[in-house]
């Protein structure tokens, strides 16, 4: 629960900075705290607790600023770092486009983000809960050894005030589980696992669920063949599909827009994917994991809808990166929220039929994007297809193009959507890639 000293804190504190010389000033309180567990062949390897206090604040004097922070929440320490900061800013360059948000009077809806379930839970049933999970996986035999599993909660309040009037907090909770297996032979294995993330303990899907995922996606892979390079057409799962659209989000980023670092700078209004692609953030989605009432500046979330009907519609903004556009903040200091690609009406098996000869990929290696181009180039295994049915795991192989063409091509999109981080996608089946192999 949001503590009555600290919201005093902060607004404290931004009438200190202004009273000391700050035309506008924005201050923020994290209060966290972390625990997290790591088990590996039943013994517990790392096992951690924390309580976290930390600050940040930003200072701008006409149009110059300067920012600092702290994990010492002392009065007296915050008010010698107010007054530093003041003095760096007054001999920093002048933004024309520096200042803190204008006032948005809007109500903090409980968005389901705190839940007592996770509050309640002891570190005892969050140990058993890992050992469980990496006791499961390897109940199968054909899982050789345990790469480690892990649980982990977070619960945490913010804390926010600036010099325009806004003051406001909001309490969290979150936690993580997952697993990691190996199989195969000595000569090649194969490690791949499961990790699943929620708001609340109620909603985490049970241990059993999660092994039997991380096996699934493991034993799929074991005996993995080479093929020949080709263009083929590909199913991106929806895991390694979410991972493609954590690319576009970093390109969708205001700064980057700005910057001219992303390919889709001065894109805005242009048609960059089919007509049934549609690309939204929102950040007001009930007990999802990026859902926050507002956002690291205080203004509030809202849904974005960036592509439309296959149309770009609008960036990922802050408030500075809304100015230095001529645009409007999307409420995303901090960046996206809940981003997803939104379901089609296609089931994984429909779209493996459609295919005549190609791959379903299911696990990548390796980073291999340049979002000024937006070229990617990933090593990656998977599952080929052939004649509309799985037939064997392949491996060793790398999938190059370019996110606008991928993007263009989307010939079929899944109707398997789940929130499981702040950026989710359905499967898509792409029209054709370069598959590197042999």
């Amino acid at each position: 629960m949001a503590n009555k000293d600290l919201i005093n804190l902060t607004e404290e504190m931004v009438a200190f900075a202004q009273k000391n010389g700050a035309s506008e000033t924005q201050l923020t309180i994290s209060e966290t705290k972390e625990f997290s567990v790591e088990v590996r062949e039943g013994n517990i390897e790392k096992l951690s607790e924390a309580g976290i206090k930390s600050m940040s604040i930003k200072v701008i004097v006409d149009k110059k600023s300067a920012t600092a922070s702290s994990t010492d929440l002392k009065k007296e320490t915050i008010q010698e770092l107010i007054k530093n900061a003041i003095k760096r800013a007054k001999i920093s360059s002048i933004d024309e486009f520096a200042g803190i948000p204008p006032l948005q009077k809007f109500k903090i809806d409980d968005l389901g983000i705190n839940n007592l379930d996770i509050v309640n839970l002891k570190p005892e049933d969050k140990i058993a809960f890992a050992k469980n999970l990496e006791k499961l996986g390897l109940a199968d035999k054909r899982i050789l050894k345990s790469g480690g599993s892990g649980f982990s909660t977070n619960i945490g309040t913010r804390y926010l005030a600036n010099s325009n009037g806004f003051s406001g907090s909001y309490d969290m909770t979150s936690c993580s589980a997952g697993v990691s297996l190996q199989g195969g032979d000595n000569e090649k294995m194969i490690e791949d696992g499961w990790w699943e993330n929620s708001v609340s303990f109620i909603d985490m899907p049970r241990a059993e669920l999660i092994a039997s995922k991380a096996i699934e996606r493991v034993t799929s892979l074991i005996g993995g063949k080479k093929i020949k390079s080709e263009n083929l057409p590909v199913i991106f799962e929806s895991n390694i599909a979410s991972s493609i659209l954590g690319f576009l989000a970093g390109c969708l980023n205001g700064s980057s827009i700005y910057m001219k670092s992303s390919f889709l700078a001065g894109k805005l209004g242009e048609m960059i994917a089919p007509d049934f692609v549609n690309i939204v953030d929102n950040g007001r989605i009930p007990r999802a994991i990026g859902s926050r009432p507002f956002d690291s500046e205080g203004n509030p979330t809202q849904i974005t809808n960036l592509i439309e009907k296959g149309k770009l519609n609008s960036y990922i903004l802050d408030h500075y990166s809304g100015k230095k556009l001529g645009l409007t903040s999307t409420g995303n200091a901090g960046g996206a929220h809940n981003l997803y690609l939104s379901p089609g009406k296609y089931s994984l098996d429909e779209m493996i039929a459609s295919i005549e000869k190609g791959i379903l990929i299911t696990k990548t290696i390796g980073q291999g994007t340049v979002p000024t181009t937006g070229d990617i180039s990933k090593g990656a295994y998977g599952i080929m297809i052939e004649k509309g049915k799985l037939t064997f795991p392949v491996d060793e192989i790398t999938f190059s193009g370019n996110l606008g063409e991928i993007l263009k091509n989307i010939e079929m999109i899944g109707n398997d959507l789940k929130f499981r981080g702040s950026v989710n996608s359905p499967s898509i089946k792409i029209k054709n890639i370069t598959i590197g192999g042999e």
